[in-house]
């Protein structure tokens, strides 16, 4: 494993190269850490090298955020971190901001996106994702960061995962709470995902793109993902059945079956 830091975020590349292949970057979701793809490494890195990197204002790496910050910065921040690993392109895998954040890199800088994975993405705001993150922004000005934490498996999980995890959710909880961003710095990543909004341009975005969504998403309704499925011109679309916002980690095997047969797929 090599790990580096580019202005100021911290990356990591696991893996040796494959002969013939890209290689493959993964983008978390509004928490940003790379930790969070844990249940994908060992069946990507099977395959490819593999980038892990927290995103900037999470993680170890830097906590400060331009003033303007925008889901166009989190595309930014993807190729600096290929330009870091001398990459001149990756296979994109995003989980809600960071696939929002790859839609936004094919829109910005197609040549360096390989082939693109969206899951529990969106192109425009939707108002139930609004009202979520409405609620996550009064528990956070309100009862601040632990409230916030305690709260944030409602919206990631299914029900009955919770309660069967309840001993480990409880115990990560602690953790969440002392890597916990500041403030100000957690609610500009929220408002740059309500103002997110690429609708227009979806016909723009030409690379093989897999739309990957739970039916049971707590935060993301469906439709969202169908609405990109049924906008890019070159989309696969696949949906589990149960698992949640976060089902990358409720239900691992499922995922990870589908997400190889994309990238492995012509």
């Amino acid at each position: 494993m090599t790990s580096g830091t580019v202005d100021g975020l911290h990356y990591e590349l696991h893996g040796g190269p494959v002969a013939g292949r890209e290689v493959v970057l993964l983008s978390s979701g509004l928490g940003g850490s790379g930790a969070f793809w844990a249940p994908q490494m060992a069946a990507l890195t099977e395959r490819w090298p593999v980038v892990l990197y927290d995103h900037r204002g999470t993680g170890r790496s830097v906590r400060e955020l331009p003033d303007d910050y925008a889901v166009a910065h989190m595309a930014e921040d993807m190729v600096k971190v290929m330009d870091a690993l001398a990459l001149p392109k990756a296979h994109v895998v995003g989980h809600a901001a960071g696939g929002n954040a790859g839609l936004q890199l094919a829109l910005d800088q197609p040549d360096r996106l390989g082939k693109l994975v969206v899951v529990n993405g969106w192109s425009r705001p939707d108002p139930h994702i609004r009202r979520c993150f409405d609620t996550r922004i009064h528990l956070l000005n309100d009862s601040g960061p632990e409230a916030y934490v305690h709260a944030q498996p409602i919206f990631l999980y299914p029900a009955d995962w919770i309660s069967r995890n309840h001993a480990r959710l409880q115990a990560e909880e602690p953790h969440h709470v002392a890597g916990f961003p500041p403030r100000e710095v957690m609610l500009a990543r929220i408002n740059a995902l309500l103002a997110f909004d690429v609708d227009a341009r979806l016909e723009e975005i030409t690379h093989r793109v897999l739309i990957s969504a739970s039916a049971d998403d707590m935060l993301v309704p469906m439709s969202c993902s169908q609405r990109l499925a049924g906008r890019l011109p070159n989309a696969d679309y696949q949906v589990a059945a149960w698992g949640g916002h976060g089902f990358t980690v409720t239900d691992p095997e499922t995922f990870n079956e589908g997400l190889i047969k994309f990238l492995e797929g012509e």
